[in-house]
C-alpha cells in the first residue's frame, strides 16, 4: 500500500503511513518524492558503495538548530547524501531530492523519523530540488502569509501557536518555502502541526501536559491543526509580511515592533535560510538576488519578544494590528492606482 501526501509544494508517496503529514486521497502517479522506510533498498546499498566525503561533522540533537544535521555525508561526489542524527536516525537522499529512505533503531519509532522528516529533512530535500526556505513559521492573516523568522528558540512556533489559538490558520512550522511566481512570492503550506516545548504549552494552556507528545522518546509536544482547536491553511498564499524575531528581552516594554532598514533585513534573511551552509558560491549569489527581491517587495519588521512566555498574547496583538495597518495601506495604494 502507498500513502500520498502534499507538503511544501511537493507531492510525496510513501510505503509507510507518516504521522503528522496531511494525507491525500489522490494517487499522483509519479510523485515528486518517493519515500521508503525500514530495510535498506538496493539504491541505498549501491549509493553507500560509492566514494564518500564527510562534509559537515557537527553535533546536534532535536531541539537545537533544526537546520543542522549531526552528520552529512555525500556519496559519489554529490550523487547521494546521508543525514545521520545523534540519536541514530538516518536518511539517505539522492541528488535531485526525488528518492528518500529513512531508518532508526529502537526505542525510536516512525514518530521520531516523521519529526525529522517533516522539518529539517524536508528542508534539505527542498534545497536539493532548488527551492529556498526560511527558518520560519507562517500564519495566514487576511489571505496573506505572515512569516515569523528567526533562529532556534526565538519563539517562532510559540507565536504561531498562540495566533492559531486565536483562530488564525497556520501555513508552516519551522520550514517556510518561498516560491517566486510571476514576479511575486508565494508561501507553500507545510504540515498540520505546530511543535512546542512543555513550558510554552503551559504558558498558553495552563498545564505542560495539555497537548500530545511528538514521540514517546521526546518531551516536545504538538498542537494539532485539525480544526477542533486550531486550523491549517492548505492553500499557498501570497507573501504579505515578514517579522524577524530578535533575542528575547527583559525590558518591561517588551514585546515591541521596530523598523529595520533594507540592508539589515537582507542580512538577517540570508542568515535564516534553510541549509544555507550547503550552497556553493554561485548558489549563494543566486539566493542573495532572490532575497533582495523579497526585501524590495515585502514589508519586513523586527519584533522583540519578552522573556516571559505569558506575554505572547501581547505579541500577537502587535502582529495582528501591524499587519492590518500594512495590508490596509496596501489595499489603499492598489485602489488609488486603479483610478
Amino acid at each position: 500500500m502507498r500513502y500520498f501526501y502534499h507538503a511544501y509544494g511537493v507531492t510525496l508517496a510513501s510505503d509507510t503511513s507518516i504521522p503528522g503529514l496531511k494525507q491525500t486521497d489522490s494517487d499522483f502517479g509519479r510523485p515528486d518524492v518517493s519515500l521508503s522506510f525500514g530495510p535498506e533498498p538496493d539504491w541505498v546499498r549501491e549509493a553507500k558503495r560509492l566514494p564518500c566525503l564527510l562534509d559537515h561533522p557537527r553535533p546536534n540533537a532535536l531541539g537545537q538548530n533544526d537546520s543542522e544535521a549531526s552528520r552529512l555525508t555525500s556519496f559519489g561526489a554529490g550523487k547521494f547524501f546521508q543525514l545521520i542524527y545523534s540519536d541514530g536516525a538516518q536518511f539517505v537522499i539522492d541528488a535531485t531530492g526525488e528518492r528518500l529512505w529513512g531508518t532508526c533503531r529502537p526505542p525510536l519509532t516512525i514518530d521520531d523519523l516523521a519529526t525529522y522528516l517533516s522539518g529539517p529533512v524536508m528542508g534539505f530535500v527542498l534545497r536539493r530540488r532548488g527551492l529556498m526556505s526560511l527558518h520560519a513559521s507562517a500564519v495566514c492573516i487576511d489571505g496573506r502569509a505572515v512569516v515569523l523568522c528567526g533562529e532556534s528558540q526565538a519563539g517562532k512556533s510559540t507565536s504561531a501557536a498562540a495566533l492559531a489559538l486565536r483562530g488564525l490558520p497556520v501555513l508552516c512550522e519551522d520550514v517556510t518555502p518561498l516560491v517566486e511566481e510571476a514576479g511575486s512570492f508565494q508561501v507553500e503550506p507545510g504540515y498540520p502541526r505546530v511543535c512546542l516545548w512543555p513550558d510554552a504549552v503551559e504558558s498558553m494552556l495552563g498545564t505542560p501536559n495539555a497537548l500530545p507528545r511528538l514521540t514517546p522518546t521526546w518531551e516536545k509536544c504538538f498542537l494539532p491543526l485539525d480544526r477542533e482547536v486550531a486550523r491549517f491553511e492548505q492553500q499557498k498564499r501570497p507573501l504579505g509580511a515578514i517579522y524577524l524575531l530578535a533575542r528575547r528581552s527583559h525590558q518591561e516594554r517588551a514585546p515591541w515592533i521596530e523598523e529595520i532598514n533594507s540592508r539589515e533585513a537582507l542580512l538577517e534573511l540570508v542568515q535564516n535560510t534553510y541549509m544555507s551552509r550547503l550552497l556553493d558560491r554561485m548558489q549563494r549569489a543566486a539566493e542573495f538576488d532572490v532575497l533582495s527581491r523579497v526585501v524590495m517587495q515585502t514589508p519586513i519588521r523586527r519584533i522583540v519578544p519578552h522573556v516571559d512566555f505569558a506575554r505572547v498574547g501581547v505579541l500577537c496583538d502587535l502582529i495582528v494590528a501591524d499587519t492590518q495597518l500594512l495590508f490596509g495601506n496596501l489595499r489603499s495604494a492598489v485602489a488609488r492606482s486603479n483610478h
